[in-house]
Formats: structure tokens, C-alpha cells, sequence
């Protein structure tokens, strides 16, 4: 394992937030207006008008449609963001990643989505503190089972967890947790979440090492991986199929660039036996 020592970095991104840099913007905004002006070349082709199409409409049409593509495409994804979908869909043919997935679920609040998962077959359920966002009662949607009203039983505001706990006539399907976050430099982990406007998207990345931050008392871990917003709460599972810590943020590291950042599993333990 190796550890950070640098600096402690400034800035973390806790909400995940996925910003465009000048470059992709307009690409997008590019793409955007030649397909507005094709697709207004072949309506105004395929009607054809008795007499001449002004010139002002034309344009005022496809200056519209551009708005509304661009108003539309950064709440959904950027151009990055369509080979997590790749990589997701390859993934999801895995057995043993078709069931983490069905442990998995969405977390829901009356102004955010995040992710958190099951860690008991009766219910009790991990993700951040800050998913929950200090609300009592959230709602939380197992794929293959449904909706279900939780209760937040627990916060660790200063490690970003929360325990929930929620109530089924039937076994639920969980996720098991490592006795200890223990890994190999670089070595290969998988998590599974819900970005963007998506729902139960598996994927994977490699495991830089620990990180210090101004505003934690305790080291964090980075990953190189594609992490995205709707991601906070999403386990991070090693190659025995076990949780090994919880991704709360987005950093960009001075060496490596955007990196995911995970809290150990250790930091629950401390918690939730304290």
C-alpha cells in the first residue's frame, strides 16, 4: 500500500459533479447545430412548401433546437460518459456482477439521487451522510424487488457514512464487507452505482493509494476511475466480491488528475462499534 504524502489538496467534489471543460463543450454545441440544421434542411425539404420558406424561420428553428439540446446534454451525460456505458454493459455479463448488482440501490431524497447498498439480509443499508442529506426517512429502490421507505438509524458526518434500515417480509439480497480495507498497489476493483441519469451502472478502476485532505482528520483512498455524480454510496468490491470502502467524492490530484475518492471500510467499523 502507499500513501500520499503531499500536500493536503484544497478542493474535493462531494456532489460528484460532472463539469465540461472548454474543449468538450463545443464539440457538443458543434454537433448540436449541424444536426439542427440538418434535421430542419430535410423537414423543410420533405414538406414542400407552395411558396418560399423565410429564411428568419429557418435559422430561428434551428437556433431553438441547439438551445435545447444544449439545456438538455449536461444534466445528462458528456462525451466521456458514454464508455462507462460501454464498459457497464461488457461488465454486466459477469454472474457475480449481476448479483452485487441486485444488493444495490438507489437512494432517494426530496432534492438528490445517490447510491447505497445492502449490507444484511434484513434490511440495513451504506451510503454517505451526505446522500441522505440530514433527512429521517428516505426512499430506496432494489432493482429486482421494489421500492422501500428507510430510516436513517445512523450518521457519520465526519467520515461521510450513514446506515439505513429498511423493512421487507422477505430476505433482501446484500453485499458482504471486508474485514479490513487490505489491497495491493494498483490492484483491479469494481463498483457499481448510479450516475447521471442512470440507473445500476457497473464498472471498474485501479487503486492509486491514500490521499490526505484539509477537511478529514483520516487518510482517504483514490481510484482512477470514471466516477460521476449519483455515484456517492457506491461500494467499491476486490476480487473476493467483498466491500472494501464507500466512494463520497471527486478530487483533482495535482499527479494524477480526476480521481474517485473512497472511504475505507474500516472507518464504519470504528463508527458503528463505538
Amino acid at each position: 500500500m502507499s500513501r500520499d504524502n503531499d500536500e493536503k489538496p484544497d478542493i474535493i467534489d462531494d456532489d460528484l459533479y460532472e463539469e465540461f471543460d472548454d474543449e468538450e463543450l463545443y464539440e457538443i454545441m458543434e454537433q448540436a447545430r449541424k444536426d439542427a440544421l440538418i434535421k430542419s434542411t430535410l423537414e423543410y425539404k420533405n414538406k414542400k412548401p407552395k411558396r418560399p420558406f423565410p429564411k428568419w424561420t429557418f435559422w430561428l428553428i434551428a437556433i431553438a433546437m441547439l438551445i435545447n439540446v444544449i439545456a438538455i446534454l449536461p444534466k445528462t451525460f458528456s462525451i466521456p460518459a458514454i464508455d462507462f456505458l460501454i464498459t457497464s454493459a461488457k461488465l454486466s455479463t459477469d454472474d457475480e456482477i449481476k448479483t452485487y448488482k441486485e444488493a444495490v440501490v438507489v437512494v432517494e431524497t426530496k432534492d438528490s439521487k445517490g447510491t447505497g447498498f445492502a449490507i444484511s439480509e434484513d434490511g440495513y443499508i451504506l451510503t454517505n451522510a451526505h446522500v441522505v442529506d440530514e433527512e429521517e426517512r428516505v426512499t430506496v429502490a432494489f432493482p429486482e424487488i421494489g421500492l422501500f421507505t428507510a430510516e436513517v438509524m445512523e450518521t457519520y458526518p465526519d467520515v461521510d457514512l450513514a446506515l439505513l434500515k429498511t423493512e421487507s417480509e422477505e430476505e433482501l439480497p446484500y453485499l458482504e464487507l471486508a474485514e479490513q480495507t487490505v489491497f495491493e498497489d494498483n490492484e483491479k476493483i469494481s463498483f457499481i452505482g448510479n450516475p447521471l441519469a442512470f440507473n445500476g451502472i457497473a464498472n471498474e478502476g485501479t487503486i492509486i493509494g491514500y490521499t490526505d485532505l484539509k477537511s478529514w482528520e483520516r487518510p482517504v483512498l483514490m481510484i482512477e476511475a470514471p466516477v460521476y455524480r449519483g455515484n456517492s454510496g457506491s461500494p467499491i468490491i476486490n476480487h473476493e466480491g467483498q466491500v472494501i470502502g464507500v466512494i463520497f467524492a471527486t478530487l483533482n490530484h495535482d499527479d494524477h488528475g480526476k480521481v474517485g475518492l473512497f472511504i475505507p471500510i474500516d472507518y464504519f467499523y470504528d463508527k458503528s462499534l463505538n
